[in-house]
């Protein structure tokens, strides 16, 4: 039994949730996947945390910031506790954090990419603040001649100007004539 002297220290649910940024029902959920776990309840029946649960949360959304599934995280735990030896179990570990690193790193590669191709866009885009016609409709720009400094339209910019035109209902939109028929 807990007594009154150790709740004081305990922290509602609601105080867990306030403190980490997180909902109450991302609470529940991280007490129904086994990531987190209540020291006691209190008399009506209140879920009351110790306060390392704060670094607890902390830790869940470090994992998740890593790449994580909450499953994931519940499995990572689950297998850990449930090893034999120490040693196969941060060989699991070593396995999963070397996995998700080369994600990460994936990931990162992607992102460059796509900043490289903002960064393009942008700097071609720049150009067009100078407009040689700037009372011009916007499909003359897919075939303007105004110098952007780049000898292609970078593929952000280029996929725009390239798309079909849409029509409305009244017009003939995608449509060809195929052996004189409409």
């Amino acid at each position: 039994m807990t007594t009154a002297q150790e709740t004081n220290h305990l922290l509602r649910i609601g105080d867990l949730a306030r403190l980490t940024g997180k909902t109450t029902r991302a609470i529940h959920l991280y007490e129904e996947l086994g990531l987190l776990h209540p020291a006691t309840r209190s008399s009506g029946g209140f879920r009351l945390f110790e306060p390392s649960a704060v670094e607890r949360v902390r830790w869940i959304d470090l994992l998740h910031g890593v790449g994580f599934s909450l499953q994931e995280m519940s499995e990572v735990l689950h297998s850990w506790w449930g090893a034999e030896l120490g040693p196969d179990a941060m060989e699991r570990l070593r396995a999963l954090f070397t996995r998700k690193l080369e994600e990460t790193r994936e990931a990162l590669a992607r992102h460059q990419q796509l900043e490289r191709e903002l960064t393009e866009g942008l700097a071609y885009l720049e150009a067009c603040r100078s407009c040689a016609a700037p009372e011009a409709p916007a499909r003359a720009c897919v075939h303007c001649e105004q110098n952007h400094g780049m000898a292609h339209e970078p593929a952000l910019v280029a996929g725009i100007t390239s798309a079909p035109e849409r029509r409305g209902r009244g017009g003939r939109g995608g449509l060809v004539q195929i052996n004189g028929q409409d």
